[in-house]
């Protein structure tokens, strides 16, 4: 699966490798081309994920996010441990397979 910003590559894993939380894609950090992200100053707390990193893709501002310590309640009601994994906004990032 990909996530493109208009025809850029923003991230790229095999969908076996994405977590699927809340109707959104989770990308492993490893698969997202970090040089075209930048950490924005937005502050969120998700109740049962923990606190939120949002990021600028490009010139779009909180385009995608992550957390960088989830809550070990919130990995286990997941099934796995989403840290540091990224999930786009489909607002301005296409999401295909």
């Amino acid at each position: 699966m990909k996530a493109l910003l208009k025809d850029q590559v923003i991230a790229e894993a095999a969908k076996d490798e994405l977590i699927y939380i809340e109707g959104n894609w989770y990308f492993p950090p490893a698969s997202a081309m970090l040089d075209l992200l930048e950490k924005s100053p937005t502050a969120y707390t998700c109740p049962w994920k923990g606190a939120c990193q949002y990021w600028n893709v490009d010139d779009i501002k909180d385009a995608a996010w992550s957390y960088d310590s989830p809550i070990q309640s919130g990995i286990d009601r997941v099934g796995k441990d989403f840290t540091g994994y990224l999930a786009f906004d489909k607002s301005h990032i296409e999401l295909s397979e």
